[in-house]
């Protein structure tokens, strides 16, 4: 299996409740209104944490970073099984962490960057980070609560650190939105359960490599383009501008649209009408000059070779990527393509190596009509394949 090169670092943000769980041996159903001596019951939150943490550890030595709160919610358990830790925070009371603490949490570990945010808790914990961060960075939550009515959970602990490994090794991970949800605890201990949904977080899930449309066991690339256009296309903003880069790929959103294509430039859309032409870096900026609203870059990978920046698309100069934001590309991709890297990164060579290095980590694939996969991206300088 194709792992991951030795200098890089995958940054894993951590929110540890360390209540969680402790209301069900009570029979409360729940843990929000937990008495002192009740809170101060031996945590099942931490020896759950511990369980995938170590996993990670003996896999992966000297390859991971924690992300998180220092003290109960992250920097303690970081410190007990040897990752090492960068504290963006700490609880207001580290005694007896609230909702309020897993929420501010979850926005500093947000704001400091990070490629995957594991928590370890139940729905009242996923509801807390899902109003902080909603579907801004990838989640994946550990059960550890009384009760998970929510679809952001992996089975066990242990499948929590198989799913990292897996995206660490560059296996295609699937990542989709998933329903938040939980009950009403006053009227669950009265009888009545009163489910609510309360949004979504974007889970990452073990995808296997099942094409979506075969013909005889291989994916029909002419409909999978169009499944991915389709996709792209019912979620474009208004008022946004696309700038639609160059490949066959990126050209079926073109074709879908009704509109004149550069295959081997760059064009611009907003509303689904066409806004310029084969721009180059100049007609680009000059163009993000006069729009007033957001902008996004639409990007293919290079087949075999990899690259996402750098081949064949030059004309998103690194000033102008800063501009546009790394939240703001969108990646397309068939599966068939991915699944021809056995692994390897995406490449970014924009030309600015610390745009490279601060750009490198995951990415979300569009590769079919919604579907998507979590996959890594690195610059050029970081690998060590021979590109």
């Amino acid at each position: 299996m194709t792992t991951m090169n030795s200098a890089t670092v995958f940054r894993l943000g951590l929110i540890v409740n360390p209540l969680a769980g402790l209301g069900g041996p009570l029979g409360m159903k729940g843990s929000d209104h937990l008495s002192d001596s009740e809170k101060a019951a031996d945590s099942r939150a931490l020896p759950r944490c511990r369980r995938s943490l170590a996993m990670l550890t003996q896999r992966f030595p000297g390859r991971l970073e924690i992300v998180g709160f220092d003290g109960v919610m992250a920097g303690d358990i970081a410190a007990e099984v040897g990752i090492p830790f960068l504290p963006v925070g700490s609880p207001a009371n580290p005694r007896a962490t609230e909702a309020a603490d897993t929420g501010a949490a979850a926005r500093a570990i947000q704001a400091a960057g990070v490629d995957l945010l594991l928590f370890v808790g139940g729905d009242g914990t996923a509801r807390d980070i899902c109003s902080a961060v909603g579907t801004s960075l990838p989640v994946l939550g550990i059960p550890a609560g009384v009760k998970m009515h929510s679809g952001v959970y992996a089975t066990s602990p242990e499948s929590a650190a198989e799913l990292v490994t897996a995206l660490i090794n560059g296996q295609l991970v699937d990542i989709g939105e998933e329903e938040v949800r939980d009950i009403d605890e006053s009227a669950f201990r009265r009888g009545q359960v009163r489910a609510r949904h309360y949004g979504e977080l974007w889970v990452p899930r073990f995808g296997q490599f099942l094409q979506r449309v075969k013909d005889s066991g291989r994916e029909v690339e002419s409909l999978v383009l169009a499944e991915i256009a389709d996709d792209l296309i019912e979620t474009m903003e208004p008022d946004c501008l696309y700038l639609i880069g160059p490949g066959s790929t990126t050209a079926a959103v073109m074709t879908q649209l009704g509109l004149d294509n550069t295959l081997l430039g760059f064009d611009a859309v907003a509303d689904e009408q066409l806004q310029g032409k084969d721009l180059s870096a100049a007609d680009i900026a000059a163009l993000l000059d006069d729009w007033e609203g957001p902008v996004k870059a639409v990007l293919t990978v290079i087949p075999g070779q990899g690259h996402l920046l750098g081949r064949g698309n030059q004309q998103l100069t690194p000033e102008l990527l800063r501009r546009i934001g790394r939240d703001n590309l969108i990646v397309l991709a068939t599966k068939s393509k991915l699944a021809e890297l056995q692994g390897r990164p995406l490449l970014l060579d924009s030309n600015d190596p610390e745009l490279d290095r601060q750009w490198s980590g995951f990415i979300p694939v569009i590769t079919a009509y919604r579907d998507a996969v979590m996959y890594r991206v690195e610059g050029c300088g970081a690998t060590n394949d021979g590109h």
